[in-house]
């Protein structure tokens, strides 16, 4: 397959080329909209690229030493001091005191309000027309939910919001730069307002994080905030479309949104939807070979979450949803070093989300048939833009 024909089918139906790809090129160089890429869809390669320390998350680290620059040209100074652009030893000392703040213990004690927060969603969508799922609660909820977890006052959501929709979203270039720049300023002024008045949300929290007389810069704060925001809303949202989706063609597999086996069911949807597709790119500081493609020095790399999860070599049957299968080992939230240090909140907040969706509308339906739907046009996401759907009665009614 050419990458003209593999791109079209990527856009269309993402698993299916991803499919191809590791079945028949698994290691290939493709130009995507953000430029030429190698992309990695084995499970065994996948797993091991993710802990390979020769793939930098730094762009700046494959570049020689006169070349490097402070901070990508044109984007706000936090943006190159978020996790995922690190690596040892900044990386290190960073996640360190993040994790001091970032506690399980936080996002547990996060269940009531989030439960509270579905509901007020649910109890204010009409039943008696198409509702667009993914402006009304797929979006929203985690949003809300980000804003509790930071400390967003409520009368600043609205612009936090807007500057969300345009950070995950695929705007023009000069309206991203702004909104960044925007929500940058924004943060550093919460920031500020914290340190001089603690309160019990995250901000509060990476604030008074130290570890042998180091502490988190103001920088440091804003940049984790903003990835929070751009990182964690984004997968969210999308994972609980997708999930809503697969649930609705598969009413077995629905059954399972149970309190002693949701938990199982969840872990499964990630592996077989895989909120982002393929992680964040990683840039080579030296040739690698990789399933016997020699990959060069400089070159970036983008390791296919989604084509290692349904990898049928780990995986039995793979490209099927069960919610009984084992597993331990999925890479939906990365692997190593850089594991998504959201993870216990996108899996508290996807159990909530589809437990009180399908709990109060068990007739819930799709208003429309898939190939009706318009989808992002995103290397990282496959989701549809809106998904209408009828809810039917709610439950005792």
């Amino acid at each position: 397959m050419n990458d003209a024909d593999f791109m079209d089918l990527y856009w269309r139906d993402p698993h299916a080329a991803l499919r191809h790809a590791r079945e028949h090129t698994p290691v290939r160089e493709l130009t995507f909209e953000t430029g030429p890429t190698w992309l990695v869809t084995r499970y065994a390669d996948v797993r091991a690229g993710l802990a390979d320390p020769r793939l930098a998350k730094d762009y700046r680290a494959a570049l020689p030493a006169e070349e490097r620059v402070s901070a990508p040209p044109g984007l706000p100074a936090p943006m190159s001091h978020m996790l995922t652009s690190l690596d040892p030893p900044d990386h290190t000392r960073l996640r360190r005191l993040v994790t001091q703040a970032f506690t399980a213990r936080r996002i547990a004690e996060l269940r009531p309000r989030v439960e509270a927060l579905a509901e007020n969603l649910l109890s204010a969508l009409p039943t008696d027309e198409p509702v667009d799922l993914v402006a009304r609660f797929a979006i929203p909820l985690p949003m809300e939910v980000i804003c509790e977890l930071i400390g967003v006052p409520e009368l600043d959501r609205e612009d936090f919001a807007h500057w969300s929709t345009v950070l995950i979203d695929e705007c023009p270039e000069p309206e991203l730069v702004r909104a960044s720049a925007q929500l940058a300023d924004y943060l550093g002024g919460l920031v500020a307002l914290r340190r001089a008045d603690p309160d019990d949300a995250l901000l509060s929290g990476l604030i008074a994080a130290s570890e042998n007389g180091e502490h988190l810069s103001d920088l440091e704060i804003v940049a984790m905030a903003m990835l929070l925001l751009m990182a964690g809303h984004e997968t969210t949202a999308v994972f609980v479309t997708n999930s809503v989706r697969a649930l609705l063609a598969d009413p077995a597999a629905r059954e399972r949104l149970q309190p002693d086996t949701a938990g199982e069911l969840i872990e499964e949807l990630l592996r077989w939807v895989s909120p982002a597709l393929n992680a964040s790119l990683r840039f080579a500081t030296e040739d690698l070979e990789i399933s016997g493609t020699t990959i060069p020095r400089g070159a970036s790399v983008m390791l296919s979450t989604g084509a290692a999860n349904r990898d049928t070599t780990r995986f039995a049957d793979a490209a099927r949803l069960d919610p009984d299968r084992d597993t331990t080992g999925h890479v939906a939230f990365g692997h190593g070093i850089h594991r998504c240090l959201g993870a216990a909140l996108v899996r508290l907040e996807a159990e909530v989300a589809l437990t009180a969706l399908f709990g109060r509308f068990p007739k819930l339906r799709a208003d429309a048939p898939d190939e009706e739907l318009t989808f992002r046009r995103s290397v990282h996401v496959h989701a549809p833009r809106t998904f209408p759907v009828v809810l039917g009665p709610p439950s005792g009614s």
